[in-house]
């Protein structure tokens, strides 16, 4: 059974289903005027189903539900606006029962005007959440069997219940233990409401912009001016207290006197007078705002402007696109609402994309239209202060209209979100990302192997892998995919025929795909005979196809036919080089009508080197081509590899027996009890105490503090032992460690002689205690470690381990939680995974057990978020049957730090 997930850190945003945001924060004392002012706007009916009968809450018993004792009680609340102005708008709280602490009693309540919109499930989640990290295993409720609401609730909790209805009462048991149902029905309920909230942007039917402009060359004169001039299917406001029309269109001193009340407002004024216009547009009851104006957290000094923004925008529930930001287009026909300052407004197609940067994405939009993608969506999301990528993709996920999501990132909100949302949405629709900031800048100094190797852009490189985004080093590689992946289907395999009527460039083809993953096979004797049988004696029908300079488009067309047709081909390239002989518009409508010979499932790409235009004749029949062969191989080599991964079982999260989940909280929590802010490196015993709790194998140790004791162990094991620095250190570097001791006597000098190099190093406190340990013999040296990025969380790595590990960099790195087929793929990947397998007679190594290691790491890593980094290196990973022993470990624990929560 799966470990719950903690809690989220309260206080926090929260997005309801209907796409609007509460505010989530612990009940207090101070709330008791709240609490009363919600009772009063709560009506006599919500209030019996709450207490199953009448009650009236005072000034005499408010400090029930407000002033809790926290051994026993906990309480949250939804609330709105800040300070003296916060509103509460539910509160639900659970109690644990005097005789049975593991239970505990949950109610709920709230307030008429919020029902229905998943606000109570959001309450009772919440205090589900809570009430299991404080250990109690079952929730219990008594409820009126008449009100629908509640009963509905528990159901949608997605949490196993039993219960029984006696004398008009339903009671409700809920088992707080089993997370598969209760994680699903979160994902599905946050799902909803990034669809709804991400829907009133982009499928708006009254739109304002505030700060039209009558110059069409300023920013709210181009978005108003775009805005009309897009042929938006609704009506477009202008707001603009100096004026009574612009550009030839009525307009209005403020939002409020607008015709009717807009669904998106567009904001193009100074920072200053940004928060002003959102609170209009909150008290209006507008439901999203996207702020162009620039002036904030991207500028010194301009966070604090952003916090109070977006403070404002979630006291009233709104959602914000921005700022900082371009703006939105809806290119879909029954829309075309182009509210940016981009005069290119793309042809309708069925590529969405989101862009970081404002003026990127200019430059995106023109190449979108040159490339003839035509899109669905576009959104600068700038700042990302609110609505962000993750909610974007929810939304593509769900859209109609969307086959393609083309991301440009600058940084991550919240990966683990990221992870979760992009691996679900790549099953059905291809991601493809490019990523700024690969680089040198993301490294950092590591004490820790571990935290070396996974530093910088690796843990961009294993979210990606996971989740089956493709990934592209340039903006023009991305375009290269996204046309690709708009035209032509996903490749059935990785096996490409070349066809060419020029040998060079058939060889650079396939160079080309074979150093991207693809495979160039030899033809079949059957597929060879069908292109013998008009093909000149000259011609090469091996794979490549080099038809010779002098091919006709009819060769083009039937030898095209014949590929697509041969069984061990899953998709086709086609390579044609002016030579004089053939009319580049010939052959591109030759191979245009040929793609209706080819099975749909193989894909078609042309390849045309040529200085003119590509030919007209290829866009028409959807076949992408590119100006060089590299380019085409590149771009299949990458959704090859995405449909691969499509292929593949998602997998499972594996949590062996055997793991002592309280012990290892207790040994984490007496290493962290004195333990320095930034925490500390346990000591050798505090790390075995942590592993052991987990079922992770170590070989017999202890620790002494005299030669004489080193002696007495190995005398007593009558085996070679190594003596080593008990504590933290890179033990090979200053002379603490001494191997193969076969005598008493050579562990007691080893002692004395490590003792000598510490003081050498003036590292003589790290003497004090040292470790002896069973020599552990036969097996291959390997490396698992975890380090704990501040952004992506657990960061898993394998590989080769030993003294080299840096230096040759021979591991895989997963973001956890990993599944069975992450751990399979990271141990595959190695290119020392031959020695695992058995080389050259060598007997094959224990893979089950170092597998069921890699497991047991992933569980605990997720279960004890302290741990900052821990090196096991080497683990010897023994011959197969034997099992896999860790030999050294390093653990840094550290208390964790708050979670961002978008």
């Amino acid at each position: 059974m799966s470990a719950r997930p903690p809690a989220p850190d309260l206080p926090r945003d929260h997005a309801l289903t209907d796409g609007t945001v509460v505010r989530l924060r612990a009940v207090a004392p101070d709330d008791a005027d709240r609490l009363l002012a919600m009772w009063d706007r709560t009506s006599p009916e919500s209030r019996r189903a709450r207490f199953m009968g009448p009650f009236t809450l005072d000034r005499t018993n408010v400090g029930r539900f407000v002033d809790l004792d926290p051994a026993r009680q906990f309480a949250v609340a939804a609330t709105r606006g800040r300070g003296e102005v916060e509103r509460m708008l539910g509160i639900a709280r659970f109690e644990r029962l005097p005789d049975r602490p593991e239970v505990a009693e949950f109610a709920t309540l709230v307030e008429d005007a919020e029902q229905g919109r998943g606000l109570g499930t959001a309450l009772v989640r919440e205090v589900a959440l809570r009430a299991a990290a404080a250990g109690v295993t079952h929730l219990v409720g008594d409820m009126l069997a008449s009100n629908a609401r509640m009963l509905n609730l528990v159901r949608e909790l997605g949490l196993e219940w039993r219960g029984d209805t006696e004398d008009g009462v339903a009671r409700r048991d809920l088992d707080l233990t089993g997370t598969a149902g209760f994680l699903a029905a979160m994902d599905e309920d946050e799902r909803t409401a990034a669809v709804a909230a991400v829907a009133r942007f982009l499928r708006p039917d009254r739109i304002a912009v505030v700060g039209a402009s009558r110059d069409r060359t300023a920013i709210g004169g181009l978005v108003l001016d775009n805005a009309i001039r897009g042929a938006f299917h609704g009506a477009v406001y202008p707001v603009n207290p100096n004026a009574s029309a612009v550009q030839g269109v009525a307009a209005y001193p403020s939002l409020s006197a607008c015709p009717e009340v807009p669904d998106l407002v567009v904001v193009c004024v100074p920072a200053p007078l940004v928060a002003g216009v959102v609170d209009e547009a909150g008290r209006l009851g507008v439901g999203a705002v996207c702020v162009i104006s620039a002036g904030f957290a991207e500028v010194d000094g301009g966070e604090a402007a952003q916090e109070e923004l977006l403070a404002v925008a979630g006291s009233h529930g709104l959602r914000l696109v921005g700022p900082n930001c371009m703006g939105l287009m809806n290119g879909a026909a029954d829309v075309r609402m182009n509210t940016t300052f981009s005069t290119v407004f793309p042809r309708p197609g069925r590529v969405a994309m989101s862009s970081q940067s404002g003026a990127l994405g200019l430059a995106v939009l023109d190449h979108v239209e040159r490339r003839g993608l035509g899109i669905s969506t576009f959104v600068s999301v700038g700042n990302k202060a609110d609505v962000s990528g993750n909610d974007l993709l929810q939304y593509w996920e769900e859209d109609p209209d969307t086959d393609v999501v083309l991301m440009y990132l600058e940084s991550f909100g919240n990966p683990r979100r990221f992870s979760r949302i992009a691996r679900r949405v790549s099953r059905a629709k291809p991601i493809v990302a490019v990523k700024a900031g690969r680089t040198g800048a993301g490294e950092r100094a590591a004490a820790s192997h571990t935290a070396a190797i996974s530093a910088g852009d690796t843990a961009v490189e294993a979210l990606f892998a996971q989740t089956g985004v493709i990934r592209t080093d340039t903006l023009a590689e991305l375009f290269d995919v996204a046309t690709l992946l708009a035209d032509q289907p996903l490749p059935p395999g990785g096996r490409v025929a070349v066809l060419t009527n020029a040998g060079g460039p058939g060889i650079l083809a396939a160079d080309a795909l074979e150093s991207n993953g693809l495979e160039v096979p030899a033809l079949s004797d059957r597929t060879r005979a069908t292109l013998r049988e008009f093909l000149p004696t000259e011609a090469g029908i091996a794979n490549p196809v080099d038809m010779i300079a002098s091919a006709s488009p009819a060769a083009y067309g039937r030898a095209l036919a014949a590929l697509g047709a041969a069984d061990e081909v899953d998709a086709v390239m086609v390579i044609f080089i002016p030579t004089g002989t053939s009319d580049p518009d010939a052959v591109a409508a030759a191979i245009a009508a040929a793609r209706a010979d080819v099975p749909a499932e193989k894909p078609v790409l042309g390849v045309f080197l040529s200085a003119a235009d590509l030919p007209p004749a290829l866009a028409a029949a959807r076949i992408p081509a590119f100006a060089f062969p590299e380019d085409a191989a590149r771009a299949l080599g990458r959704v090859a590899a995405y449909g691969g991964w499509r292929r593949r079982p998602l997998g499972t999260v594996v949590r062996p027996d055997g793991m002592d989940v309280d012990a290892g909280r207790a040994a984490v929590a007496r290493v962290l009890t004195d333990a320095p802010a930034d925490g500390r490196w346990c000591t050798t015993e505090e790390a075995a105490a942590v592993l052991d709790a987990y079922g992770v194998p170590t070989a017999r140790a202890a620790f002494v503090t005299t030669p004489d004791e080193a002696a007495a162990h190995q005398r007593d094991w009558g085996v070679p032992v190594a003596v080593k620095v008990a504590t933290s250190l890179h033990k090979s570097d200053v002379g603490g460690l001494a191997l193969d001791l076969r005598t008493a006597a050579a562990a007691a000098e080893a002692v004395t002689r490590i003792r000598a190099d510490l003081a050498r190093h003036d590292l003589g406190e790290h003497g004090e205690h040292l470790l002896v340990q069973e020599m552990v013999t036969g097996g291959i040296e390997m490396v698992v470690g975890v380090t704990h990025d501040p952004s992506f969380g657990p960061i898993v790595v394998t590989g080769m381990g030993g003294t080299l590990v840096e230096l040759l960099r021979d591991v895989a790195v997963r973001i956890t939680p990993i599944t069975d087929v992450d751990v399979t793929e990271m141990l595959s990947s190695l290119r020392m995974a031959p020695l695992l397998r058995g080389y050259r007679g060598a007997p094959p190594a224990d893979v089950p057990a170092l597998t069921d290691l890699l497991h047991r790491v992933g569980a605990m890593v997720e279960d004890l978020p302290e741990i900052a980094e821990l090196d096991l290196n080497p683990i010897m990973v023994r011959p197969a049957g034997q099992g896999v022993v860790t030999v050294d470990v390093r653990l840094r624990l550290a208390r964790p730090g708050r979670r961002t929560a978008r």
